[in-house]
């Protein structure tokens, strides 16, 4: 491609991601310092489009970022009320009583809120205090200025689909540069894969370790709605296939949340994580809580799950990875939002004070040192050995020996020390001929639903005639390698149906239906061969998820 010219345009600061980290730093630099110029960029086409997320809020981020939070008609109205904690069979349950969890576990004080809503509101209060947020820009590249990240390309698109060449409605996007970028892309962002791989920032890190999370919302029977209730489960229908569990929250309006989480290191190629979802909404105890109602909205999203041994270094020279770009999230809590935020607040604070020093491009040392030595840091290590338990030994052994390493650390001391997590859940894979394939029930259309009957409930939408997100590094390899090694897991590890095998022995052929995609990041993390890699939608595309 010949040399592109492209307007600039400068800030103080350059924030990618319109999610909790994002807009906390963009709140706490304008604290610091109203004249402090930040932009805030997001794909999603108004901020929370990507974000559908039901989840049990600890407040403490807030609290540090906004104080007054609870007088300022946050969308945060719900609080835990009742805790459950259940072990599945196919037909029955085990209710395992609060007292013998350690105090961390407990959601008491925490709030159920749809975070894109808390997003949308945390977006007002940074526009009130002059933080400029352009939605529908999609970052397709890093500017760099020698060895320093100066900022990024945004808002390009246009280029032919098959050659990948500005084509007749080419618009070639803005630099947004700046002494400092944060990138707060969600899990396995596609500029902080880059940026992880240029500067090494994994070396000496254990791989980062990830969960698929899927999600639908229903309106239930009002009788049934009990307000305020958090449920998780473990147990069936995973079994021994895979380890991870669900959650049901209720919150306002009769509404529901019902998410299911399949960690990715699971070795049967033949998993299909989507039926797995669909097939646990028949549990006796959830189908009776569904029954006469409907799901509204569905959606999916990886999870990082790797925590304390996993987080890469978070600084290079210009440029600081904040929330779950850097994989902030506490597994057995299931809680990453709060660590977020104060990710962003302390990535804030540090380039405030490198800017009031006259420095610009460095390394922001001071937020790399507040993550690890401060809160996010003592909330982290107190939960690392949970995921390598559970990965080495099953359900049972990480339910006790992580429980009893939990206790050890809120005593201050532990028993197993920093376990490592060994391979990469793409690494994790065994070969189809290893293992039975599984037979999944069909979806009833009342309780469970088809995978492309579920991707319409998400909004998803994309530009076809712009070049396809998902770029295959060798085209051969799904049909030559994945199919006979591994029976091609991407048609059933995708929860929207991206990737299909079409036609059998020479006429077979991998198809991309990348208009379907909710941008869950799943094949980029799953891949057995590592052939595919998710980039940044140009013109943004992706789910709308419904501002409920």
């Amino acid at each position: 491609m010949t040399a592109i010219q492209r307007e600039k345009m400068e800030y103080d600061v350059v924030i990618v991601g319109a999610g909790p980290a994002g807009l906390s730093a963009a709140i706490r630099l304008k604290q610091l310092d109203p004249e402090r110029t930040v932009v805030v960029l997001e794909k999603g086409s108004e901020v929370g489009a990507h974000i559908l997320s039901g989840a049990v809020l600890d407040p403490a981020g807030l609290d540090a970022l906004l104080p007054e939070w609870q007088s300022m008609d946050a969308p945060i109205k719900t609080p835990v009320v009742t805790d459950n904690f259940y072990i599945l069979g196919e037909a029955g349950k085990v209710r395992i009583p609060n007292w013998p969890m350690p105090p961390l576990m407990s959601n008491h004080g925490n709030y159920i809120v749809s975070m894109a809503n808390v997003c949308r509101w945390m977006a007002g209060v940074a526009e009130g205090l002059g933080v400029e947020i352009f939605p529908g820009m999609s970052c397709s590249e890093l500017v760099f200025d020698g060895d320093r990240v100066a900022g990024v390309v945004a808002g390009e698109f246009g280029l032919d689909p098959d050659t990948r060449e500005p084509g007749p409605n080419y618009e070639p996007g803005m630099e947004l540069l700046g002494k400092y970028v944060f990138l707060s892309e969600g899990v396995r962002g596609s500029l902080a894969k880059q940026v992880i791989e240029k500067y090494d920032l994994s070396k000496g890190k254990d791989p980062q370790k990830f969960g698929l999370g899927m999600k639908e919302i229903w309106e239930i029977d009002p009788a049934k709605h009990k307000l305020g209730t958090v449920t998780h489960t473990m147990g069936w229908p995973l079994g021994k296939n895979a380890g991870g569990g669900s959650f049901i929250y209720h919150l306002e309006n009769n509404q529901v949340y019902v998410g299911f989480v399949v960690h990715l290191n699971y070795k049967n190629p033949h998993l299909y994580p989507y039926m797995e979802f669909q097939r646990f909404k028949h549990h006796p105890m959830v189908a009776e809580l569904l029954k006469g109602g409907k799901r509204v909205a569905y959606g999916a999203r990886a999870i990082s799950e790797g925590g304390w041994q996993s987080i890469p270094k978070m600084v290079a020279p210009g440029v600081a990875l904040l929330g779950c770009t850097a994989g902030l999230v506490n597994v057995p809590r299931i809680k990453g939002n709060h660590n977020a935020m104060l990710s962003g607040k302390a990535a804030a604070e540090a380039a405030h004070a490198a800017i009031i020093d006259g420095r610009m491009g460095d390394e922001l040392s001071a937020y790399e040192a507040e993550v690890r030595g401060g809160a996010i840091g003592r909330d982290l290590r107190r939960v690392r050995n949970v995921k390598p338990l559970w990965s080495r030994y099953g359900l049972v052994a990480s339910l006790m020996g992580g429980g009893i390493d939990m206790w050890a650390n809120t005593a201050g001391f532990t028993i197993f020390g920093t376990l490592k997590h060994g391979k990469s859940d793409a690494a994790a894979t065994g070969l189809a001929k290893d293992f039975k394939p599984i037979d999944y029930p069909k979806p009833d259309g009342v309780l469970s639903f088809d995978r492309l009957t579920n991707v319409a409930y998400s909004f998803t939408n994309h530009d076809e005639h712009q070049p396809a997100h998902l770029v295959l590094k060798d085209k051969s390899i799904p049909i030559l390698v994945n199919l006979p090694m591994y029976a091609e897991p991407a048609q059933r590890y995708c929860p929207a149906g991206v990737y299909e095998v079409i036609g059998e022995g020479q006429d077979a052929r991998f198809q991309i239906n990348f208009q379907n995609c909710v941008h869950c990041k799943t094949c980029d993390i799953k891949d057995p061969s590592q052939n595919i890699n998710w980039t940044t939608p140009m013109g943004g595309g992706g789910p709308n998820y419904p501002n409920m």
